[in-house]
């Protein structure tokens, strides 16, 4: 069984037309060695996997070459390309400044550098990783960089310029290696393919590119894993498997989704991408990636930014023309954000997905809109435009109901406005019908004298009036000027000859949970009291509230006659009153204390507190 050689040794470039992705670089020092203009130090700096180290290689290989040829290439059959190629050159010395890095490693080198070479031309020194140097080192080195023997070469090679001193800097000349591009290493990757007798598919290919973010080595050791997992060929489902990667089919599903305005739909994506255990912050980036390219796509001076295949570019191209660049705009912004505070979120599932609701609402607001009604329980959609949608039907029956009953009252002066309110379809000619409607009507009919108790529990709130409506003003964007005169004041969308009307608990609970939602915002803290006092609905349109304690009583009681105008107008009904409840028995964790019960608590848990508070006559805000 012969030895398995990885493909970054195998096929490591050993001439400057071999390297892949820095032509620049390799054309400038072929020039230098062709017109004997070679500089005494170099120092080759780029991120890792770019060539720095193989091009250091080339470079005292070519120069030691005793035949080179006409575009100044080593032959490769005299004695110095021989034993470059075996690992046995006698005048090419590879230092490693990680493991040698302090001032006796330096000493020793430069005793070494006044022996002249005993074959060939020239000595070269390569130091690779030469930031590791200690101070020290790089200021024994310096004399000997500055004016080396005219036979003695100095290349050295780092991934951090900026740790080397500024004097070590100027010494040398400088190569700065840029990343390789995914086109380059995806022509390399086929290449080798076509070498080992590989099949491959060329998006496999691009994606390995991708995720090596531009370092050759980086690419070839996950193409050796790659082809360790599925053998002779090489398929993109293998590729994206083996490398834990999130396909672009996703976000392309994803996308679709987004102009759908399909919630469950991107929701249950998202929820399929963390079970198949892809990291949150992974899945944003991508899809910012993916806006990203759908920017650059909708204008050709800048399609050539997008590195994809045609096939791809074909699809991004046809989905960036269904939305405008505004929309791509918000939305990167939205992805930036929410990517800046992933890692310092407590709740990083629901950050993802409330921008995956922002997303929709960029795209597809109207789908939201329109959902809104169905899901209240969710949050989703802009809630309060549901609210006043039965209210216009429901005042509609009682404005054409006095109508029909006009000619009525000369018959049956006794009940006209209850008769027509329950029956309106009632036909005129049939005698014995008000006679029947009045049986039922006598069981609402005492809704009527309640309206004389309405003042009774009005007086209460009238020492501590609330300044602020009971509907933020965000809150009546988008209705209509009727709708809004009615909702700023419901009480006077009551007629006062319109007869109140009966309702359940079930709309007592829907009109209760709109009311906490539209002074969430500007009362929070009313808001935290009405969500935990159930209303339970009792005789007489009493509403019973139980709260934790006298200070959720009294902000109660405070703020009820806001409260009660919204209830009466939209359950019409001037009946309505509350009945509040003090029950202390209730949960700790969902109290509501006072500054003086939470002073208390405080003093209990640590009693120098009280000690704190004497010294320095210290009160309690109220």
């Amino acid at each position: 069984m012969e030895d398995f050689v990885v493909s970054a040794r195998k096929y490591r470039p050993d001439t400057f037309g071999t390297v892949i992705g820095q032509k620049a670089i390799t054309e400038t020092l072929k020039n230098s060695i062709r017109n004997g203009h070679l500089a005494q130090s170099f120092l080759f700096c780029g991120p890792r996997g770019v060539g720095k180290t193989t091009c250091a290689r080339i470079l005292a290989r070519t120069i030691n070459c005793t035949n080179p040829g006409p575009d100044m290439e080593p032959c490769g059959e005299c004695d110095s390309c021989k034993g470059f190629l075996q690992n046995a050159s006698q005048n090419i010395y590879e230092l490693d400044a990680a493991s040698n890095r302090n001032v006796e490693a330096m000493r020793a080198l430069v005793e070494q550098v006044r022996i002249p070479p005993q074959v060939g031309k020239y000595k070269v020194y390569i130091i690779d990783e030469v930031h590791m140097l200690t101070s020290e080192a790089f200021n024994a080195f310096l004399k000997t960089l500055e004016e080396p023997p005219a036979y003695a070469k100095f290349i050295l090679a780092t991934t951090e310029k900026n740790k080397i001193i500024p004097t070590i800097l100027s010494r040398c000349q400088i190569f700065d290696f840029k990343r390789i591009t995914i086109d380059d290493m995806v022509e390399h990757l086929k290449n080798i393919c076509e070498k080992e007798n590989i099949a491959f598919e060329e998006e496999a290919l691009r994606v390995v590119a991708q995720k090596a973010d531009g370092g050759l080595r980086d690419a070839l050791s996950m193409f050796d894993q790659i082809v360790s997992f599925s053998g002779n060929s090489i398929t993109y489902k293998q590729t994206i498997s083996m490398l834990n990667i999130l396909d672009y089919e996703t976000y392309f599903e994803m996308f679709g989704y987004f102009l759908q305005g399909n919630v469950p739909g991107a929701l249950n994506l998202f929820n399929q991408v963390l079970e198949n255990g892809f990291d949150g912050q992974t899945f944003v980036g991508g899809l910012s990636r993916h806006l990203r390219t759908l920017m650059m796509m909708k204008e050709t001076q800048t399609e050539a930014l997008v590195e994809s295949s045609s096939r791809l570019r074909q699809r991004y191209k046809e989905q960036s023309e269904v939305c405008s660049l505004g929309q791509l705009l918000s939305a990167l912004e939205y992805g930036n954000q929410c990517d800046l505070q992933y890692r310092n979120s407590n709740h990083k599932r629901l950050l993802v997905e409330i921008l995956l609701l922002q997303m929709i609402r960029i795209f597809k607001a109207e789908a939201l809109q329109a959902k809104g009604g169905e899901a209240r329980g969710a949050g989703v959609g802009e809630l309060p435009e549901a609210a006043p949608k039965p209210s216009p039907v429901s005042q509609a029956k009682p404005v054409e109901a006095p109508a029909q009953p006009s000619p009525q009252p000369v018959s049956q002066p006794v009940a006209p406005s209850p008769a027509p309110s329950v029956q309106p379809p009632v036909q005129q000619p049939a005698a014995p019908s008000p006679a029947p409607s009045a049986a039922p009507s006598s069981a609402p009919q005492p809704v009527a004298p309640p309206v004389q108790p309405q003042p009774t529990p009005q007086p209460t709130p009238q020492p501590a009036p609330q300044g602020k409506p009971f509907r933020s003003a965000t809150s009546l964007q988008g209705l209509s000027a009727q709708t809004q005169a009615k909702n700023a004041n419901p009480q006077e969308a009551l007629s006062s000859a319109q007869p109140d009307k009966d309702f359940s608990q079930f709309a007592l609970d829907q009109q209760w949970k709109i009311y906490i939602e539209s002074i969430q915002t500007a009362q929070p803290g009313l808001a935290n009291i009405l969500s935990m006092a159930k209303p339970v609905l009792g005789k007489d349109y009493a509403v019973e509230l139980t709260v934790a304690n006298s200070y959720a009583a009294e902000t109660l009681t405070q703020g009820q006659k806001n409260i009660l105008d919204f209830l009466r107008g939209k359950l019409q009904n001037r009946a309505i009153h509350f009945v509040v409840k003090v029950d202390e028995s209730l949960k700790p964790d969902t109290l509501i204390y006072t500054p003086q019960e939470k002073y208390q608590k405080m003093v209990e848990n640590n009693p120098e507190l009280q000690n704190l508070r004497d010294t320095l006559h210290l009160g309690i805000e109220l």
